[in-house]
């Protein structure tokens, strides 16, 4: 299914998102501080989480559009 560099990709963004959700960064979050009326932490984590599942989708979607190109006529 997956081959070559969207393997790599994905590979890669496992261990981003295993990272960041781990202790030493995820920390970094971890203040008594409001961000447009909401506390920062739980902002932060819904922030990161969006942003892996976006980079996941266009990964996904970038790997079965060059295996599957659309028909021309």
């Amino acid at each position: 299914m997956f081959q070559g560099i969207d393997a790599q990709r994905l590979v890669a963004l496992f261990f981003a998102g295993w990272a960041l959700f781990n202790f030493p960064l995820l920390s970094l979050w971890d203040q008594d501080a409001l961000l447009w009326g909401l506390p920062l932490f739980p902002l932060a984590l819904f922030v990161l989480w969006a942003v892996l599942i976006g980079v996941l989708a266009w990964v996904v979607e970038r790997g079965a559009r060059r295996e599957h190109p659309p028909h021309e006529g």
